[in-house]
């Protein structure tokens, strides 16, 4: 404890020799053209403080040392004033965030992930979760790109995903909304947790799609016919998933209407007898909550009361307490609908938060399954960390109360992320893969998971299987 009184002159000393022009034995090129800054430092404390840099080093200073001349690196894609932030904390452990803008703060991320300064990335996405959450709701766009492009930054990309399942019209809002991409923007209309009217949510992709092409005026009369096929083009994915039958007669006429040309034809010509012709026989919306009451599951492995009980589970209840939440369980993908392959799960499946997926093993009764609240992506051997996902089985689906539950204990190492399988849940407890549709899946015991979910440890063929989007009343 005491002996912590001595560090703050320590960390001073060796920001001094930083700062000296004597002793230095490598010079540092960093930046680009016309932009370029030279620095002077120490190899010893580079190759102790950098891995990144180590391993520069220790390919280039046998040849410096053969030929006597001063070593010198270079390291163009960082910014001189964000490097020379970064060289204080290597020197002098030192780095007071408070002084820098939120900009400044996610370039010494993206750069201290090149030097691969693990210690840094971590404090940095803390102080950022912490204390910058504001800002980076308001620049949403610039958070969501700089986490899924670097697989390092753990942290904010959990933030992403939660603040897209639980609060998406924040994003909505954001002030570089239109920034975001098409597939961004298209898991978040998939999101039935908004607080925004529906017609709000047209509002804003149409605000996205004129984005898209400056070119488009904001008022559709002065559209030609080329006008209305571009910004058609631009919103495909999205028109689809837009719920136009929660509107009004008078939302459609003044908002959709000006836009009918960017409908299908034969969903333009039903909205348009619907809301005009005959107003007064509007379908009422279907919601989940109606879903819900008719007790009724869109499935052919499991009943509405493994939904139930599934339910349960994701708010940690045990099968006997009384239910807090009936969740809505939206079908997102069907083995012999859509396909028993990882392309087509991960096609489907990607970038969608709180999935539950169902298998019916292959000649038996047998159920397993898994829940995962984070997304799932096609990455390469990359985990996925939360400590509320688990995994069961139902070894007969007809008696609901013979099953093994199996919840997390390795957060770090919970879902698991390959673009040649999927789902896959820790490290062998619940996988799904084969080279010829899901043939050679396992359940293993690997201790990221409390508790073996099957009794044998065989690979197991899968007959069917279903992913379920959970959506919240």
């Amino acid at each position: 404890m005491y002996d912590n009184k001595f560090l703050p002159k320590l960390s001073q000393n060796i920001l001094e020799i930083l700062e000296e022009n004597e002793f230095y034995d490598i010079t540092i090129e960093v930046g680009n053209d016309p932009y370029v800054k030279i620095f002077r430092a120490h190899m010893v404390i580079l190759n102790y403080r950098s891995p990144y840099l180590r391993k520069i080093l220790s390919t280039s200073v046998n040849e410096k040392r053969d030929n006597g001349t001063l070593t010198h690196i270079k390291l163009p894609n960082i910014l001189p004033e964000i490097f020379q932030m970064i060289l204080r904390y290597i020197y002098g452990g030192r780095l007071s965030l408070e002084e820098y803008d939120t900009s400044d703060i996610i370039k010494i991320l993206v750069a201290s992930s090149e030097l691969n300064l693990q210690e840094l990335i971590t404090h940095l996405q803390l102080f950022l979760i912490e204390n910058k959450k504001d800002w980076m709701e308001q620049n949403f766009n610039l958070i969501y790109k700089t986490s899924f492009e670097n697989n390092s930054f753990l942290e904010l990309r959990n933030f992403c995903t939660e603040l897209m399942s639980k609060e998406p019209e924040k994003i909505f809002n954001s002030i570089d909304f239109i920034s975001l991409s098409e597939n961004c923007l298209v898991s978040l209309i998939q999101h039935d947790n908004f607080q925004m009217s529906d017609i709000q949510v047209w509002e804003r992709i149409l605000k996205w799609g004129i984005a898209q092409n400056p070119e488009l005026s904001s008022d559709p009369l002065s559209y030609l016919k080329d006008d209305f096929n571009t910004l058609k083009n631009t919103l495909q994915r999205c028109i689809p998933l837009i719920k136009f039958y929660n509107l009004t007669p008078n939302e459609f006429v003044d908002k959709v209407y000006p836009y009918k040309k960017i409908l299908s034809k034969e969903l333009r010509d039903k909205l348009i007898k619907d809301f005009i012709i005959q107003p007064n026989n509007k379908p009422e919306p279907k919601t989940i909550t109606k879903e819900i009451n008719t007790k009724s599951i869109d499935s052919r492995i499991i009943t509405f009361q493994h939904a139930e009980l599934i339910s349960k589970w994701i708010d940690k209840l045990e099968i006997t307490d009384k239910i807090k939440n009936l969740y809505g369980f939206k079908l997102i993908l069907r083995g012999s609908r859509d396909g028993f392959s990882f392309r087509k799960f991960h096609e489907i499946c990607d970038n969608k938060p709180r999935t539950v997926s169902i298998i019916k093993v292959k000649d038996s009764n047998e159920i397993l399954g898994g829940y995962n609240p984070i997304v799932w992506e096609s990455n390469h051997d990359v985990f996925g960390t939360t400590k509320d996902s688990f995994i069961f089985s139902f070894k007969n689906k007809e008696n609901i109360e013979n099953y093994v539950l199996s919840r997390v204990k390795n957060e770090i190492y919970a879902i698991y992320n390959h673009i040649d399988g999927g789902p896959l849940f820790g490290c062998g407890d619940f996988f799904l893969y084969g080279k010829y549709g899901y043939d050679r899946s396992c359940c293993y015991y690997s201790g990221y998971y409390d508790k073996l979910i099957r009794e044998t440890k065989d690979h197991f063929s899968v007959e069917e299987y279903e992913i379920f989007q959970i959506l919240k009343e």
